[in-house]
């Protein structure tokens, strides 16, 4: 019997990345083979996000383009991930093209659903309980250097406007000797920064019996040889504690570093929100946040136009921009997902403004952004070397703590003779947008 080849598409987030590489691994596992080029597969699997309606509308039109293979070698199209979870009946009924479809909660199910689906079966598996394969292999689609590292599933949070506990559930946290096992693995395949996801990091270990914090779990992180960098994403600001600080401050491995969704700069906003941080509260962490770890890089997300907001919910979100001051920001427009709060919620903005309200913001934004990156011309700084441009073979793409994976941005340097994966010392000297230009430090042999 000949060897199947797969083609694995993943959209969405880092989290759903995660899923995918499992995915990958349990294929490779059972003998098929994994392509690239969906025109050469037999197979097409869309691992899909539904977050909100443009990451559905991604999903759905990826879907569709690659229904067009199945006119060529594609014997089966199969859509899973998070819109497969939460709309997967109906996906079936309105794509025809598709073979098979599996959900979150059944990532071990890809096997079968392809087996299913070449036989002319159309395989459904959506199960309602996720158990979090503990200790599932990966198949790294990151480059070698550089991994996530999911320590939770689930939220429990419940904002207003968010369809993500529907999704994946209640809040989950994995055992801490599953986590350290597998930054153990990484780690012996050449990882040197782990990136911590979850949809809150800071809750992690509070579900469980042991009760081992994210800070305790940094600490037994911190201890695994070959691993430099640390790095926290999506970190809730309402469960940042001093401890965390304090270990953030004590561990060199922690990157100073931290991803905060703060959502919006007016108090009203936030509460329909459901949101448990004032405006204040949130200033007052941050500046905490800058007089206990040195040099800390914050980075946030941000919803414009959400029901009811007002001009002046608008103009406060824009001073809360000014006082904030963050190294990175996100803006999105608000949303209506089904089966949220907020769907139902009157005073729905237009399209229109929001867009016009999401620009504004994004210039204000800017300008702040602009200032930092002149602050940082001339500076020393150590840099994880990515790969080259796609664009440029003689630009070394490169990033400092400061740079999270694929969101920051790069410091692009412009040199041949270097290789994928080292850390070196660069100095700034420049910066295009929100990419910083640098030359590697000349070191005495």
């Amino acid at each position: 019997m000949s060897v199947i080849n797969v083609a694995l598409i993943a959209l969405g987030c880092a989290k759903n990345l995660v899923d995918s590489e499992i995915i990958s691994a349990s294929l490779v596992a059972s003998g098929f083979k994994l392509i690239t080029d969906p025109e050469e597969a037999e197979v097409i699997i869309v691992n899909t996000c539904g977050f909100i309606d443009s990451a559905k509308e991604e999903s759905i039109a990826k879907i569709l383009a690659m229904a067009q293979y199945k006119k060529k070698k594609c014997r089966a199209l199969i859509a899973a991930g998070c819109l497969a979870q939460r709309y997967g009946e109906e996906l079936l009924a309105e794509i025809p093209e598709l073979d098979g479809i599996f959900g979150i909660n059944d990532l071990n199910a890809a096997v079968i659903t392809i087996k299913q689906a070449l036989a002319g079966k159309q395989a459904v598996y959506l199960c309602g309980e996720y158990d979090i394969p503990e200790d599932a292999p990966r198949l790294l689609s990151t480059p070698g250097h550089t991994a996530y590292l999911k320590i939770a599933e689930g939220c429990d949070n419940h904002c207003t406007y968010c369809a993500i506990p529907a999704i994946r559930g209640p809040y989950r946290s994995r055992q801490a000797a599953a986590i350290l096992a597998e930054a153990e693995k990484l780690a012996g395949q050449g990882v040197k920064e782990i990136n911590l996801i979850a949809q809150d990091i800071t809750l992690y270990g509070r579900d469980k019996a042991e009760n081992l914090t994210l800070p305790a779990l940094l600490r037994r992180l911190a201890k695994i040889d070959g691993i430099k960098w640390i790095r926290l994403l999506y970190a809730y600001p309402d469960h940042i504690d001093d401890a965390l600080l304090q270990t953030m401050a004590e561990l060199e491995k922690v990157c100073p570093y931290l991803d905060l969704p703060l959502q919006h700069g007016s108090n009203e906003i936030l509460r329909r929100m459901g949101r448990k941080l004032t405006v204040e509260k949130i200033l007052a962490l941050l500046d905490k946040l800058r007089r206990h770890v040195p040099g800390i890089v914050l980075r946030s997300s941000f919803i414009v136009g959400f029901p009811g907001e007002t001009e002046a919910d608008f103009k406060a979100l824009l001073h809360f921009l000014q006082e904030a001051q963050l190294d990175r920001v996100g803006f999105f427009t608000y949303s209506q997902e089904e089966g949220t709060p907020a769907a139902s919620f009157p005073e729905q903005i237009p399209e229109a403004c929001k867009r016009e309200r999401l620009e504004e913001a994004i210039a204000v934004q800017s300008a702040i952004v602009e200032k930092k990156q002149k602050a940082l011309i001339g500076r020393r700084l150590e840099v994880l070397v990515d790969g080259r441009s796609a664009q440029d073979p003689n630009i070394l793409l490169a990033r400092s703590y400061m740079q999270a994976p694929e969101v920051d941005g790069y410091i692009r340097l412009r040199t041949t003779n270097l290789k994928t994966g080292p850390f070196l010392p660069v100095v700034i000297e420049g910066f295009e947008g929100y990419d910083l230009l640098g030359s590697p430090v000349k070191t005495e042999k």
